[in-house]
């Protein structure tokens, strides 16, 4: 018998056609569209998103009246934004848009209060004179060292804060070559290689000298030098933001620095503050900070450890800031800052 064969395929079943890479995603966002809890979900992850909002946009109207919440809030405002990756990360594991939506808003307003400071650096050359402060610490180990490492910055004039009374020879002896000129007031010292002038206390309302104004006699001028070092500020669970006595004394040196003649004027120190706490105005108000015109990123300089607010300031009125900078780490609990300037 003769049989006949048609062509041998060795597989009687059609192989099925894979599915490309972009089946998948397709399907994936498909699948995803089609879940209607997508929008459900996370609707908490999105109210702390708009509060979050809130709080950057509003943060002025935060009241000081319980515990200074207010302005403990701005002493922190940048780090706010650690908030966002967290949401983040969280509504992306409830796989919720709502969340992730709302996120935008955070984000835009982080942006435009702080991206300036953290993607840019307004920092440029020139400038006629480089001003450093320093809060030392009183229990600095090192006083010698410290003193030296800031000299070595190359700085014309160098401020120093949280000086105690038996170290004051140490940082005179150690500041001798570099600065020809010097007066410590109380707790703060002001060290020039230019003639200064006029030094004498400025009275914060303290009971005790932290802060001084000096003439300093530069080759384009002359400029008046503040020192000042506010009281201290603390955090705690009965009181809140306990900040009154730092409040009473910014006023107080606001209001010396409104009565100087002269028309430059440079105040550097500790304030315990940052620019965006509202109880410093009576300083901020009528100062540019030099971090702020002419700085890279955010310049925080406490606690020299890890780094989270700039409570240490150069403020200037009559004069260009040029470039601002933090220097490296001493034995103190602060880092140095610097900034250069054009007279």
């Amino acid at each position: 018998m003769v049989q006949a064969y048609g062509p041998d395929t060795g597989n009687d079943r059609a192989e099925p056609q894979r599915a490309g890479s972009g089946s998948r995603f397709r399907g994936l966002l498909d699948r995803r569209i089609r879940d209607k809890g997508i929008w459900r979900r996370g609707v908490v992850l999105a109210v702390c998103a708009v509060l979050l909002t809130l709080v950057m946009v509003f943060h002025a109207e935060i009241p000081n009246t319980i515990g200074n919440l207010g302005s403990l809030t701005e002493t922190f405002l940048p780090w706010i934004g650690v908030c966002v990756p967290l949401l983040l990360i969280l509504g992306l594991v409830r796989r919720s848009a709502t969340a992730l939506i709302a996120l935008l808003l955070p984000v835009a307003v982080w942006l435009n209060l702080f991206g300036g400071l953290m993607f840019s650096d307004k920092s440029g050359s020139g400038g006629d004179l480089t001003v450093a402060t320093h809060n030392v610490n009183a229990d600095n180990p090192d006083p010698t060292g410290t003193a030296r490492q800031v000299a070595g910055s190359g700085a014309d004039i160098v401020a120093l804060q949280e000086l105690p009374s038996d170290q004051v020879p140490t940082y005179k002896a150690a500041l001798a070559g570099h600065f020809p000129y010097h007066s410590v007031q109380g707790t703060v010292g002001l060290w020039s290689k230019y003639p200064m002038s006029n030094s004498r206390p400025v009275d914060i309302k303290m009971g005790w000298t932290r802060a001084m104004r000096s003439t300093v006699r530069t080759p384009e001028g002359e400029v008046a030098v503040y020192v000042a070092h506010l009281p201290s500020v603390r955090v705690k669970l009965h009181a809140g933001f306990t900040a009154n006595q730092r409040d009473d004394s910014a006023d107080a040196l606001g209001a010396a620095i409104a009565g100087e003649r002269l028309g430059k004027v440079i105040l550097l120190g500790d304030l315990n503050g940052t620019m965006n706490d509202r109880s410093l105005n009576a300083v901020t108000s009528q100062m540019r900070s030099t971090q702020g015109a002419a700085g890279d990123g955010f310049g925080f300089s406490w606690p020299a450890s890890f780094p989270m607010a700039r409570i240490d300031q150069i403020m200037v009125r009559g004069v260009e800031p040029m470039s601002s900078w933090t220097l490296p780490a001493t034995d103190s609990d602060h880092l140095p800052i610097a900034a250069r300037v054009e007279l």
